[in-house]
């Protein structure tokens, strides 16, 4: 490990940056610096205006993608290297699409989870469903996590590092529960191919894909596809957005309301004002005239 990185790993352990986000920052910058074929502390505003056309025109990557690479640059010239530049200029965050995900029905959710053949990937994809959690704390839960006397599940250290509680239906605690009879799980409540390990979210992925080709669902369909659902399914219920957003551990009430723009029962609910029109519209009004 170079000093470079070393002291990059240490500036994140000191802040507290999550595991994953320590290795995502260190593959972001060893890619950058890979790409010059020198040390990043010879590199400057210049070489960094450069790979990022080289990210966007070239490798032709989504703009979330390129954010990642920008921040792991901001991290390591603004906290590591000390430069202190104005960031918003010499290493400019891209805008980010504001996009709408895909929802798929409570009828379409029951048709694919029906499609998924391994027990083990479908009680996965369902506690997901049920419980809004992602797929990378639904792989981490364990058997002590589950509380029947309460009927809620424990997310230790979730995403932002934070733990919370979601809900346990009476439901899914059965499906749990078929699920612990049939394979007996110790440390980890869906563990991988080796038992002191948790199954893996690339795993899960793959069971998805595989179970996509075969259900026949024009939607695309991702383990994410169920947390989307799940917040829908629940204001299209009368859930408030704020007990949604403290279920699916949002740091922003707008990051969940944004879920208020697809659920059916918000945006169908009121009446067209085409519907209000004294009388209806003659569609014959709109046809070309014959000629005999």
């Amino acid at each position: 490990m170079t000093p470079l990185r070393q002291r990059m790993v240490e500036d994140m352990t000191v802040r507290n940056l999550a595991p994953t986000t320590q290795a995502t920052y260190v593959h972001q910058v060893s890619m950058f610096a890979r790409h010059f074929g020198r040390s990043p502390e010879m590199l400057g505003p210049e070489e960094i205006r450069s790979y990022q056309v080289h990210l966007a025109m070239e490798k032709k990557l989504a703009p979330s993608s390129i954010s990642t690479a920008v921040a792991a640059l901001r991290f390591l010239y603004n906290e590591t290297l000390h430069k202190h530049w104005a960031l918003e200029e010499v290493i400019p965050m891209p805008k980010i699409p504001n996009t709408l995900p895909v929802v798929l029905s409570p009828e379409e959710v029951l048709q694919f989870l029906e499609d998924v053949p391994h027990i083990k990937h479908r009680t996965i994809l369902t506690t997901c469903y049920a419980t809004g959690l992602r797929i990378s704390e639904a792989v981490h839960l364990k058997p002590a996590h589950i509380d029947s006397e309460r009927m809620v599940i424990r997310v230790d250290q979730g995403k932002g590092q934070k733990d919370r509680y979601v809900m346990l239906s009476l439901r899914l605690l059965e499906t749990l529960r078929h699920w612990w009879r049939t394979e007996r799980p110790q440390h980890w409540l869906f563990p991988g191919k080796s038992a002191s390990k948790p199954i893996t979210r690339h795993a899960v992925e793959k069971a998805c894909q595989e179970a996509y080709s075969r259900c026949r669902i024009p939607k695309p369909i991702t383990p994410h596809s169920f947390r989307h659902a799940f917040a829908v399914h629940m204001l299209e219920n009368g859930t408030d957005v704020r007990t949604i957003q403290l279920l699916l551990g949002h740091r922003s009430l707008s990051t969940t309301a944004n879920y208020l723009r697809i659920a059916t029962t918000k945006v169908c609910s009121a009446t067209s004002p085409l519907d209000l029109l004294p009388r209806p519209v003659d569609a014959k009004a709109f046809l070309p005239p014959q000629h005999n």
